[in-house]
């Protein structure tokens, strides 16, 4: 087999091109971004469901809008298993700690102080929540709000929250609006907010501000996810503060088709670059593993 270095890197999208979300056509992003891929890869597309059965023919395989793992929670557990098990380059890399994880990652930065809504997953901390008139309640391996409610305080005080803390609690916060800060590795792209809270699906171009990025930084630096795309959702509460409300670092909706030619341009050439980097260290350590 010819080398990476002595041909076009073979690169697996893995995207589920009929997924339907309220307001979006994710299909059409990963039909335009693989198109500019192509620029440098020799790109196939594939369904979630047929990751594992194809990814030994390519030099590296990039998981974008594949839709709810959930969905195919056992064909995904396999994948990733596979994967980490034969070493196959996966981009996102699988050692992410928000939201590839599940949601405990919310738990962690509770307990560790940082800006984040509060967050507890057994009864015995209920206490620790806010008093507030309403909470919100999922699944603790949730995703596009599957399994979301919302209950008062006595509901909530009644909950099983399941063996294990299978279900997440918080204090519903009364935000202005919420807001998206997008990267490419540890490099901020663009953002985007949603100025309705009842219209999350609607959003405009954000200008953020210094304060801004060193929020969303500090949580893109705490993920320690070296190579990848990530989200940084927050909400900006009624003090004017930011909260995270999610860190996305599985397969994030990237909305591009709201950004500008320029930054779309701009995001293709940070995400090729970010893939090839990660080809490259690959391929030098397993020439220094073998050697």
């Amino acid at each position: 087999m010819a080398s990476i270095r002595s041909r076009r890197p073979r690169l697996l999208y893995v995207t589920d091109l009929t997924y339907e979300a309220r307001g979006r056509r994710y299909c059409d992003e990963d039909i335009h971004l693989s198109a500019r891929l192509r620029a440098e890869f020799d790109v196939a597309l594939c369904h979630p469901l047929d990751a594992a059965a194809l990814m030994d023919g390519h030099d590296l395989v990039i998981v974008r809008n594949s839709g709810p793992v959930l969905h195919y929670q056992e064909a995904y557990d396999a994948f990733r298993a596979r994967a980490l098990r034969d070493g196959v380059r996966v981009y996102n890399e699988l050692t992410g700690r928000g939201d590839m994880a599940g949601k405990g990652y919310l738990l962690d930065l509770t307990a560790a102080g940082l800006p984040v809504i509060p967050t507890v997953d057994r009864r015995a901390d209920l206490g620790r929540l806010p008093e507030t008139g309403s909470y919100v309640v999922k699944p603790k391996l949730g995703a596009d709000s599957i399994g979301l409610r919302f209950v008062d305080r006595q509901e909530l005080a009644d909950l099983d929250f399941g063996e294990g803390g299978g279900l997440l609690a918080q204090p519903r916060i009364d935000f202005r609006y919420e807001v998206s800060f997008y990267f490419v590795d540890d490099a901020f792209q663009y953002a985007l907010y949603a100025p309705d809270p009842e219209r999350r699906w609607e959003l405009e171009p954000y200008a953020p501000t210094a304060a801004d990025l060193d929020f969303a930084r500090r949580f893109v630096a705490w993920n320690t996810l070296e190579y990848g795309i990530q989200r940084v959702d927050a909400c900006r509460a009624p003090d004017g503060t930011l909260l995270l409300v999610e860190l996305e670092d599985l397969n994030p909706y990237l909305s591009l088709d709201l950004v500008g030619e320029d930054v779309r341009r701009a995001f293709a050439r940070d995400l090729s670059a970010s893939l090839t980097k990660l080809l490259h260290r690959a391929s030098f350590t397993q020439s220094h593993s073998i050697g």
